[in-house]
């Protein structure tokens, strides 16, 4: 029953070896302008709507805020298509940061994204919650909370099933959305056309009477004001480069074709209803989003206000908003698991979460990213306003050290590139740019609530630095073991025989190759002396989200594979032991495992399993958090299957921080 639900829900699993897998999972442009564009394109539903709150009394100032909005979104995707085609294996602002800036500049943009990206989710399902109860009385608001945690539940439920599935269900939304934005925007346009020159007039009294009244400095400190709390709608654009390993090849023009198509269509999206706003005299209402008065106004003017057409109008566009920001969640499930794994690979963060599941998603981190953002959305109790004055800090530090880094690198390559000054300036505006919108925001929006995203970051900062030097001192305290290769003899014995399948046997798993493999292997020989005539050494070959980004990289992780068990091979036969190897490659070491050894057993009945297991001297569960429990989980199977199996103990002296 368990494995009938688990396909029901997550689907088959999907087999590695096809060497079409890759090509069957990853995004063309147009999709992938669905799942990752979605998150900037649906920011259009409470972004403009903050920037045109803010301006309280002073609607003419809006004119100068859509034009503010193109050109920063024409900057800052233009800066980051020069990332994709510079750094065209993916990872965005963590990686460029990483190997531009260094390790701590790295770290610091990794955790301000995936705080940014846990964000995306809450604040694109509260701002859902907020677009589909538009259309219900004002008594219902108190169900957008427990509505908002079960939409978050079924996005993670979609996404583990895969990425390329979950964005083609959720492709129709994004359709109807930007068919109805369209209309409205366009429509709204076109109905008040013939008023252009009233609007014009009134816009001109606007500006001498605050050229009177709060001069030219309160102008610009009402817009700097109204643009930072309107931020959230460049939130996104970094989420093509971030996601670029998902993408079908050539994955360079992939990723910029799906940059393009975010840009323009949220420039227009934004600045176009901004100016519908403007010209429909449209005003907060209290229950209601100002998309929701703004459609309800442009359809009251096209259709009558008693319309049945125009009753539909306003539901089928709400619904489209309220739909196309759960897809823009998919962001945040997509972009926050490989930002994760990126970490994880360099040791800020669990190994694990570099994971593949059997339907080649990063499943762990899709359950954190989940499980962190419903605790977002729970502390602030669904509210957008909230989530949104907490949401777009994090991603000017990401953006300001992305363009840090690359002005970084056109400074330090500039004999390579002759028209490197030109190549930088685009790179010098953005950084200028986001690091005058950062310094706003943190101003402006510190003590309102952006505190509570600061010390969130800080915090995980330090996490991540615990777990990195947690892994260097046990990686440290097992270089010590790497001096047995130094005392291997250095050409093969002459008198290993061959292997005699009857005779007793010791199979020993391996990882990469080193002194911990050998360690084990001189463990057996003393524990054992004499003993074992065959020794078959075992490894799985790990297909991860490091490797898992283009065609071919099953037949890579084979060889690689095949080279290290030939080395441990090798060694053996050095010291006069029968050897032989045997190899997989899959996603679950656990599972490749227990079956390859399964039919080693069959083969070589008089045999015994072994597999090597850190052992602290002062284990927490800090130690256990980082470091799974594979030769326990393998140990437990074999034994049930009737086969002997003994985890051999490789210890480590206090690696933990409180004792490093």
């Amino acid at each position: 029953m368990f494995e009938f639900l688990k396909k029901l829900l997550f689907g088959k699993p999907r087999d590695i070896k096809d060497p079409q897998v890759f090509r069957h999972i990853s995004l063309v442009a147009f999709l992938a302008w669905v799942g990752l564009g979605a998150d900037g394109l649906s920011s259009s539903t409470y972004g403009p709507e903050e920037t045109f709150r803010m301006l309280g009394s002073h609607p003419h100032l809006a004119v100068i805020l859509a034009a503010a909005m193109i050109v920063t979104i024409a900057v800052i995707s233009y800066a980051y298509s020069r990332i994709i085609e510079y750094f065209p294996l993916g990872g965005g602002g963590y990686v460029i940061a990483t190997s531009l800036l260094g390790r701590q500049a790295g770290l610091v943009s990794g955790s301000a994204l995936l705080v940014d990206y846990i964000l995306t989710i809450s604040v694109s399902i509260a701002a859902a919650a907020d677009a589909a109860f538009s259309l219900l009385p004002i008594e219902y608001q108190a169900l957008k909370l427990p509505v908002g945690l079960f939409a978050i539940a079924g996005l993670a439920l979609l996404n583990l099933r895969g990425v390329k599935e979950s964005v083609e269900f959720l492709m129709p939304v994004f359709l109807v959305f930007l068919v109805t934005h369209a209309v409205l925007i366009v429509g709204a346009i076109l109905l008040n056309a013939g008023d252009f020159p009233q609007v014009g007039r009134e816009i001109r009294a606007g500006f001498r009477s605050d050229l009177s009244t709060i001069g030219l400095w309160g102008i610009l400190a009402l817009c700097l004001r109204a643009y930072a709390f309107g931020c959230g709608t460049y939130t996104g654009i970094e989420a093509v480069s971030n996601g670029l390993a998902i993408m079908r090849e050539p994955k360079v023009e992939t990723g910029k074709k799906t940059m393009l198509y975010m840009a323009t269509s949220l420039a227009i999206t934004t600045s176009g209803l901004i100016l519908a706003y403007l010209l429909l005299h449209i005003s907060p209402v209290e229950g209601r989003t100002m998309n929701a008065a703004l459609t309800q106004g442009f359809a009251d003017r096209l259709f009558g206000p008693s319309s049945q057409i125009g009753w539909w109008f306003l539901i089928i566009t709400l619904l489209a908003e309220a739909l196309l920001l759960i897809v823009a969640a998919q962001a945040g499930f997509i972009a926050g698991p490989r930002v994760m794994a990126n970490m994880a690979l360099d040791s800020w963060l669990p190994r694990r979460l570099a994971s593949l599941s059997d339907r080649l998603t990063i499943q762990d981190g899709i359950l954190m990213m989940s499980l962190a953002s419903a605790a977002t959305m729970f502390y602030a109790r669904g509210h957008t306003a909230t989530l949104v004055i907490m949401y777009s800090i994090n991603v000017f530090i990401t953006f300001t050290l992305s363009e840090t880094s690359m002005i970084r690198f056109f400074i330090r390559d500039r004999a390579s590139y002759g028209d490197w000054k030109k190549k930088i300036s685009i790179h010098v505006v953005g950084f200028l740019m986001c690091a005058t919108i950062l310094v706003i925001n943190l101003y402006e929006k510190f003590f309102e609530g952006g505190w509570v995203t600061i010390a969130i970051t800080l915090s995980f900062i330090g996490l991540c630095a615990l777990i990195k030097r947690h892994y260097n001192a046990v990686r440290e305290n097992l270089s010590r073991l790497d001096e047995i290769l130094s005392n291997l003899p250095q050409e093969p014995s002459r008198s290993a025989p061959a292997l005699d399948p009857k005779a007793p046997t010791a199979i020993l798993l391996v990882g990469g190759y080193g002194g911990l493999g050998m360690h084990s292997l001189f463990t057996i020989q003393k524990l054992f002396p004499n003993y074992f005539k065959n020794f078959i050494f075992v490894s799985i070959g790990v297909v991860d989200s490091a490797v898992f980004k283009e065609e071919g990289v099953v037949a890579d992780v084979s060889r690689h594979t095949r080279e290290l068990l030939n080395r441990y091979m090798e060694s053996a036969r050095r010291l006069g032991l029968p050897a032989d190897s045997r190899m997989a490659v899959s996603t679950d070491v656990l599972d490749e495992a227990d079956r390859l050894c399964q039919e080693i057993a069959r083969e070589y009945p008089r045999s015994l399993i072994f597999c090597g297991k850190l052992i602290f001297q002062k284990e927490t569960l800090f130690d256990r958090f980082l470091h799974n429990d594979t030769a326990y989980g393998l140990q437990r199977r074999l034994q049930f299957s009737g086969l002997n199996a003994m985890v051999l103990p490789v210890r480590v002296l206090s690696p933990t921080p409180q004792a490093a």
